[in-house]
């Protein structure tokens, strides 16, 4: 069935909502009839913040985070294990791992993983940049924390390559099978990280 026909300037907005992650036709156009319900005034300000957004923040110049400043508030901070860089594809992914509020040291984010299917090379991440920052000597360790699947893992084992000749400490996260999860439904990277991150009871 074909998708009904809105009015043009509708319809763009619709497609322009399409192109976010996760928005599919029915729910960009949801989203397109809110903002066409809306004040004026707050989408003059919605389109404001979207522009804020996209001007006032960049990449922290240590870790390649998002920021509105120089340095983000995780490598301002003193008080965090700066020889220890956590490292991670993409920002939100740092968010997730705050909000356990047990790591205390610092983080690197790769702004993607390598997919030589969607021709995404090492060039295209911040890995030279990494490679820098653990050259600089101050770094011990370097935790690998991209998801464990195939372009995680790939991703993982080419960084741990570079880094090897610093004689830094590379590790894995131990990805375990989930609490309530079942061995038979796990899939073969889970069961290898759980074996590999099991420890004494």
């Amino acid at each position: 069935m074909q998708a009904p026909q809105f009015a043009a300037p509708v319809e763009r907005l619709i497609e322009f909502f399409q192109r976010l992650p996760g928005v599919g036709r029915k729910t960009a156009q949801r989203f397109a009839f809110h903002v066409m319900s809306m004040e004026e005034t707050d989408v003059s300000a919605f389109a404001e913040a979207l522009l804020g957004a996209k001007k006032g923040v960049a990449r922290c110049k240590e870790c390649q985070n998002l920021t509105d400043g120089p340095v983000c508030r995780v490598c301002g901070d003193e008080g965090r294990d700066h020889s220890v860089i956590c490292v991670v594809s993409e920002p939100a992914d740092v968010a997730a791992i705050e909000r356990a509020r047990e790591y205390r040291g610092v983080y690197h984010v790769l702004h993607g993983v390598l997919s030589p299917l969607n021709h995404i090379g090492p060039e295209d991440l911040t890995i030279k940049e990494l490679v820098m920052r653990v050259g600089k000597g101050d770094v011990k360790e370097v935790i690998m924390a991209t998801d464990p699947d195939t372009t995680g893992e790939t991703t993982a084992v080419y960084i741990a390559g570079l880094l090897k000749p610093f004689g830094v400490k590379v590790t894995r996260l131990a990805y375990g099978v989930p609490v309530g999860g079942h061995l038979e439904f796990a899939d073969e990277v889970t069961l290898l990280r759980a074996l590999e991150g099991r420890r004494e009871l």
